[in-house]
């Protein structure tokens, strides 16, 4: 069987693919499957809780919101020049899943805006469901998918 999302190899026990991590719903003998593609989230859809912190932002920082994986609702501060992202304790934004590498992913604040680069993870980095290669500015509402997480990017309104 092939992953409906990126055609990678699954198998029938498979929750989500162990490339892409999209969630494979215990898929049935007919694989054909269709898959609605976001380019941004509105900050609307999120509720006043998100829309109140990322309000309060301050001036050159952005924010992560968890909207898929086991930390949904978290929220995580993009505030330095580099920000690591992984399953290594160490890591500024720790995500607790096996999808995730230990060492995964950077942001980099830089030119005004923050940038995403993968650390050679096992999984890759998607931004708006698609791989990236390289760095990657990231525009508000952006959706940043490491391992099965899903996470909204908002940065500080100018």
């Amino acid at each position: 069987m092939k992953c409906p999302a990126c055609g990678h190899e699954i198998t029938p026990a498979d929750n989500f693919c162990p490339h892409c991590g999209v969630s494979l719903d215990k898929l049935t003998g007919d694989t054909t499957k269709i898959t609605a593609v976001r380019e941004s989230v509105a900050l609307d859809e999120l509720g006043e809780a998100a829309e109140a912190a990322v309000d309060g932002l301050a001036p050159g920082s952005a924010m992560l919101l968890v909207i898929r994986g086991n930390q949904v609702g978290e929220r995580f501060l993009l505030d330095a020049d580099v920000t690591t992202a992984g399953r290594h304790p160490r890591c500024d934004i720790f995500l607790d899943d096996v999808t995730v590498s230990r060492h995964h992913a950077r942001f980099i604040r830089r030119d005004g805006f923050i940038w995403v680069h993968d650390e050679n993870s096992l999984n890759g980095t998607y931004v708006n469901q698609a791989l990236i290669d390289g760095d990657v500015a990231l525009r508000r509402g952006d959706l940043v998918q490491v391992g099965k997480f899903r996470m909204v990017f908002f940065d500080a309104k100018q």
